[in-house]
């Protein structure tokens, strides 16, 4: 039995592509698996996968300067057959394991050198600076490894320039998680956010839009604020008289709401990162069977106007976001259209099964002859 280890050292364990995703699955296919985290809950055993943690980081710098040097001792004493690192800071814990002669692999969530460059907290110079010599970094480790794996095509691209053994397994939803099955006609008048609740994620113009809607529409805003200043700013805004606050909820409750829910909003910012991503949020709303309102980034319309399951949307403009949820909310069998055309483009091609495939493809191939990886 081939023994895997995933490590993390900044995501939860439960995280839902690690855990629930591809641990999981590679559990399903036969492999030891392993999953390295720092959240100070102690060690466990979950849906086959076991759970070793190396304690809680205590903040940032010492995450990146301590947590990340117990991944690795905790790695090496796992003596495993193959390592799956799923944070840049651990790439120095990539090359130590190389150095020992393991097969290492590394999943790149985000394209973080555009991810830089969009930073609002960072100035423009900064912002290059840190972008270029994030890159430098991120190409000597890469090249160096056994595997890439990357979330979106996109990022695959970019990566196949550093390291040709890259295939992409994106985020899709499992089939089943969050399918819709409330009647339609019991639905309210509400739509939905889910996910990381931020300036650049569009929270500002979403509650702006709040105030503007001609019917009756609320919004169910399910997540948490990564920015306290920004919370202060939306929540004395008018327009969020409109909004339903939920804060986090689990898995459950995310499809809780969605079943109430008669659209999905996604309307982030026109920033680098953005453009070329494939938010998981999109694909979940198609799922469950409800129309996506999202940006009007050019790879998004393709999705969304190309499945004719929702509407797009300038990100920036209150009023624009505003019409699209009245329209959904004023017009039901039109909007109940396009939600069964997301869940049957979901069913057909965006899922975790097909993404399944690859993944163990992947695994295959790095297991016994790496060549074969450029087939995947």
């Amino acid at each position: 039995m081939c023994k895997v280890v995933h490590l993390t050292s900044a995501h939860p364990r439960n995280d839902t592509r690690i855990f629930i995703k591809q641990c999981r699955t590679l559990v399903a296919h036969g492999y030891d698996v392993t999953l390295v985290v720092a959240d100070g809950l102690g060690d466990d055993q979950r849906d086959g996968v076991a759970i070793a943690d190396v304690g809680l980081p205590g903040g940032r710098v010492k995450r990146i300067l301590r947590t990340t040097r117990r991944v690795g001792d905790k790695a090496i004493a796992l003596d495993a057959d193959i390592y799956q690192l799923h944070d840049p800071e651990l790439f120095l814990v990539g090359l130590r394991l190389k150095r020992r002669g393991k097969k290492v692999i590394f999943d790149s969530h985000e394209d973080v050198a555009r991810q830089l460059l969009g930073k609002p907290y960072l100035g423009p110079l900064s912002r290059r600076l840190l972008s270029s010599a994030y890159l430098a970094v991120e190409r000597h480790a890469c090249s160096r490894f056994d595997g890439i794996i990357t979330a979106t095509p996109f990022i695959r691209e970019n990566f196949l320039k550093i390291h040709p053994l890259t295939v992409d397994v994106n985020n899709f939803p499992m089939k089943g998680e969050l399918d819709g099955d409330a009647p339609w006609e019991n639905k309210e008048a509400e739509v939905c956010y889910v996910g990381g609740i931020g300036s650049i994620r569009g929270i500002r113009e979403l509650v702006q839009a709040g105030e503007l809607l001609a019917s009756a529409a609320r919004v169910n805003l399910v997540g948490t604020f990564s920015e306290p200043s920004v919370e202060a700013e939306v929540k004395a805004n008018p327009g969020w008289r409109r909004v339903n606050a939920h804060g986090f909820l689990d898995r459950q409750g995310v499809r809780e709401v969605l079943k109430r829910s008669i659209a999905g909003i996604v309307t982030f910012h026109p920033l680098p990162n953005h453009l070329d991503s494939h938010p998981t949020k999109m694909f979940e709303y198609m799922s469950s069977g409800i129309p996506v309102i999202a940006s009007n980034f050019p790879l998004w319309r393709d999705i969304i106007e190309g499945n004719r399951c929702g509407i797009c949307v300038d990100p920036l403009d209150p009023e624009a976001i505003a019409a699209a949820i009245d329209y959904v909310v004023t017009h039901p069998q039109a909007a109940r259209a396009m939600g069964e055309n997301g869940r049957r483009a979901v069913l057909e091609k965006y899922n975790w099964t097909v993404e399944a495939n690859r993944l163990t493809d992947f695994y295959g191939a790095i297991s016994h002859d790496k060549q074969a990886v450029a087939a995947v």
